[in-house]
C-alpha cells in the first residue's frame, strides 16, 4: 500500500512537473499568436487578452503579405532547411551505420572527433566560415547556408543514429549479405527503415535551429532575393518605430511549419526518445 501511494504521488510530481514546463514554453507562442490578430492599441492595452471582435484586426498579416517579400522568404526557408535536413540525415545515417557496422583503427577516436562538433558551436568558427564563403563565391547564395547548416547538425545524427544502428541485429544484415545484398542495399533496405524513429528525432532537433536561425543568414545571405523567414521579418522592426502587428504575424506564420513537421513526425518522435531513454 505504502509502495503504490509512493509511486503515485512520483507519478503526480512528474506530471505536474512536465504540465507546468509545456505551459512555460507554449506561453510564448501563444502570446505571439493572439496578440498577432490585434490592433496596436489593443496589443499594449492588454497583451494577455484574446482578441475579442472589438479588438480583432488583420492588420499584421496584410501588412506582412504586401510589404517586403514574405513568401520569397518563405520559400528560401523552406528550401534552405529541406536540403539541409536530407544530407544531414543522409550523410549522418551513412556515418554512423560505417562507426556502429565497421570495425578499423581510430573507429572510436572518430566517433569523439565527431562528438566534439556537439559541444563545441559553430558560431565560434563565423570568420573562418565567412572567409571560406567569400573565396568561395557563395556570399549571398542558399547553398552557402545548406553548407553551414549541414555541417552544423551532423555531429548530433551521427551520435544518436549510431546508438540506434548498434541495436540493429547483425543476423539480419549477415542474411541480407548471404542473399547477395550489397552494403548500399542492406543500409537503405534493411537498417534505415528500423530507425525511423531516430531519423524523426534528429530531423525535429535538427530542423528547428535551422529554420529560426538568424546568425548565418544575416552574415552569409543578408541580400533581399535570398532572406529567410527569420530575417525577413525584421524589415518591421526599426530603429525607432517597430511594426508589432507585422512582427508578430510574421512569426505566428513562421511557426506553422515546425508544427506541422511535428505533427507528422511525433509519434516517430516519442518511439525515438523513449527507445533512447530505454537503453
Amino acid at each position: 500500500m505504502a509502495k503504490s501511494r509512493s509511486s503515485t504521488g512520483r507519478t503526480f510530481a512528474a506530471h505536474a512537473i512536465l504540465i507546468t514546463w509545456t505551459v512555460i514554453a507554449l506561453f510564448p507562442v501563444f502570446v505571439t499568436v493572439i496578440n498577432s490578430f490585434k490592433s496596436r492599441r489593443a496589443i499594449f492595452a492588454d497583451p494577455l487578452a484574446l482578441p475579442w471582435p472589438e479588438h480583432f484586426d488583420l492588420v499584421g498579416y496584410t501588412t506582412v503579405l504586401k510589404q517586403g517579400d514574405f513568401f520569397g522568404y518563405f520559400q528560401n526557408s523552406m528550401i534552405v532547411t529541406v536540403v539541409s535536413l536530407f544530407f544531414v540525415l543522409l550523410f549522418g545515417a551513412m556515418a554512423a551505420f560505417a562507426l556502429s557496422e565497421y570495425r578499423f583503427k581510430g573507429n572510436t577516436l572518430l566517433g569523439l572527433y565527431l562528438a566534439l562538433g556537439i559541444m563545441i558551436p559553430i558560431r565560434l568558427g563565423t570568420v573562418a566560415i565567412l572567409q571560406i564563403m567569400v573565396a568561395g563565391g557563395l556570399v549571398n547564395t542558399l547553398t552557402a547556408l545548406i553548407l553551414v547548416y549541414t555541417a552544423q547538425g551532423l555531429p548530433l545524427a551521427v551520435f544518436i543514429l549510431s546508438e540506434f544502428m548498434k541495436t540493429v541485429s547483425d543476423d539480419l544484415k549477415n542474411a541480407g549479405r548471404i542473399d547477395g545484398l550489397s552494403e548500399y542495399a542492406i543500409f537503405f533496405t534493411l537498417v534505415l527503415p528500423l530507425v525511423r524513429p531516430a531519423m524523426a528525432t534528429v530531423a525535429v532537433f535538427t530542423m528547428i535551429p535551422i529554420w529560426n536561425d538568424l546568425w548565418f543568414p544575416l552574415i552569409l545571405a543578408p541580400a533581399e532575393e535570398v532572406k529567410t523567414i527569420t530575417l525577413g521579418s525584421q524589415i518591421f522592426i526599426g530603429q525607432f518605430v517597430t511594426n508589432w502587428n507585422a512582427v508578430l504575424a510574421a512569426l505566428s506564420l513562421a511557426i506553422l511549419p515546425v508544427l506541422v513537421l511535428y505533427l507528422i513526425f511525433s509519434r516517430q518522435l516519442i518511439r525515438g526518445i523513449t527507445a533512447g531513454a530505454v537503453k
